[in-house]
């Protein structure tokens, strides 16, 4: 190791020669002169410190020696790292050093004890960032005290930064292969999309996320799924960068201090929906590696958007009629249970209307089944136009219907039906043609009082019955099957 007084690096001088006096019995011409048991000394020693020169160069990117207040003393090869070694010889060794953020690190230019492999990060004379792995130790006086300090680096930049995609390759793989082990578990989607979004959260270190649902005109937040509350200024960050950018992805910070992460969320080739994630406040910003997360899951993400939407599609095929969309029997009859618990507990009335088509049968055999759907899916349009949203309209079968109204006793009841009774007639008599065919409409209305407390099944046979008077007096008529209303209501 050169001494800390070497003026700069390590020249190359030819062995010495020394021409001696002639002595006795060495007198003959032309004959080398014997060198002195010093001057091999030397010879050895600047051969020797060359071929360790020669050996760090080969070895490091960097060697170097400083004093006690941390200056370059030597420094090796001619250029470490792009910067000329006769210029930074006196310099201090911390000009090097790379802009850490404040934070305390490693400074392999003043160790306090031996080490090996510790990495730190240098800058280039342009400013740029470089990664070397240091082998360094102090030098130590006659009394233990620190003079300086003796070290090499190898730049491992490269090396640093493939290791680093690679840990971010796996993070992001431990993390999709996590969601889709909770996937795995799971049936329904909502349960799906709450593993998924639960631990993009995690890994990313987000305070939480949003599907934001995007197929009304994209300025109103609705939220398919979440994680967390975000805040007005979050959510007015992310319609921001939707609107911006519906298709790419993008990132910003809100006027809270939150950093915010927009990714699209297409269903079927079609923007329907968008993924935002918001981290703490005062949070750090969104880097290239959380950015590369956040579109990998989002991909998964998009997958259970479509499944939810093939489970909506099978539960309303399930639970509709296919040829007039209304509910089908089955769905009716379970809504229909629900909200009698529910009167009941609040005290109110239901009623319900049985409705039958008069000579439907009719209609089909002289006109075709053709007329026949379109006839039926009139009354269904009908139906629906009679009663409020809230209320209940379903095909029971064939040409039955029903209708239930929450709140409403069998006067309300009859009002509708009578609109109902006349309005069918005028509506349908088209569809007949030059056909004999009188249709219309033929109800039978039966209430539930709360003091009741009767089944479902008997309200249905009570307005059946009733919809059969109808029948047999005439029909295109309503009939109320009334029992006696209670004084009061429980």
């Amino acid at each position: 190791m050169p001494l800390a007084t070497d003026p700069g690096p390590v020249t190359t001088a030819p062995p010495m020669v020394r021409e001696a006096s002639p002595s006795r019995g060495s007198d003959l011409p032309g004959e080398p002169v014997a060198q002195s048991g010093t001057d091999v000394l030397n010879a050895a020693l600047l051969e020797s410190r060359q071929r360790w020169r020669e050996l760090v160069v080969l070895t490091a990117d960097i060697a170097f020696e400083t004093d006690a207040q941390g200056r370059f003393v030597f420094i090796t090869p001619d250029c470490p790292i792009g910067w000329s070694a006769n210029l930074l010889i006196g310099q201090p060794a911390a000009l090097l050093l790379a802009d850490a953020a404040g934070l305390p690190g490693f400074d392999p230019f003043r160790p306090t004890e031996r080490t090996r492999g510790r990495r730190a990060w240098l800058r280039r004379p342009d400013g740029s960032p470089v990664c070397l792995t240091f082998s360094a130790a102090p030098i130590l006086d006659d009394q233990g005290r620190i003079t300086g300090a003796r070290g090499i680096g190898q730049d491992i930049t490269e090396q640093d930064m493939h290791e680093a995609q690679l840990a971010a390759t796996l993070r992001r793989s431990q993390v999709v292969e996590h969601i889709l082990g909770c996937m795995h578990k799971e049936v329904q989607a909502a349960r799906m999309m709450k593993a998924a979004l639960g631990a993009l959260v995690t890994a990313m270190g987000a305070e939480g996320c949003v599907v934001i649902d995007l197929l009304g005109d994209g300025v109103q937040a609705s939220f398919l799924h979440q994680v967390g509350v975000p805040s007005a200024a979050v959510i007015h960050t992310a319609m921001s960068l939707i609107e911006a950018s519906p298709t790419e992805l993008g990132d910003t910070m809100a006027n809270d201090g939150r950093w915010v992460l927009v990714c699209p969320a297409q269903s079927s080739g079609t923007q329907t929906a968008a993924l935002a994630l918001w981290g703490s406040l005062g949070g750090r910003p969104w880097d290239a590696d959380d950015r590369m997360l956040a579109t990998s899951v989002n991909s998964i993400i998009r997958v259970i958007l479509q499944h939810e939407a093939m489970q909506r599609d099978i539960t309303e095929q399930a639970r509709t009629d296919p040829l007039t969309g209304l509910l089908n029997r089955r769905a009716f009859l379970d809504e229909m249970g629900r909200r009698i618990e529910r009167l009941g507990r609040e005290g109110q009335p239901g009623t319900i209307l049985f409705v039958d088509l008069d000579s439907f049968k009719a209609l089909n055999d002289q006109c075709g089944h053709d007329v026949g759907d379109e006839a039926l899916c009139l009354v269904a349009d009908l139906l629906r136009d009679t009663v409020r949203p809230s209320d209940l309209v379903a095909r029971l079968g064939g040409d039955e219907f029903a209708l239930w109204l929450d709140g409403a006793d069998d006067l309300t009841a009859a009002e509708r039906a009578e609109h109902l009774t006349i309005t069918a007639p005028r509506m349908l008599r088209e569809l007949a043609g030059g056909h004999d065919i009188r249709l219309g409409m033929s109800i039978g209305i039966a209430t539930r009082w709360p003091a009741q407390r009767e089944g479902l099944d008997e309200i249905l046979q009570r307005a059946d019955q009733a919809m059969y008077q109808a029948k047999r007096a005439g029909r295109g008529q309503w009939r109320a099957w009334r029992a006696e209303a209670p004084d009061a209501a429980p």
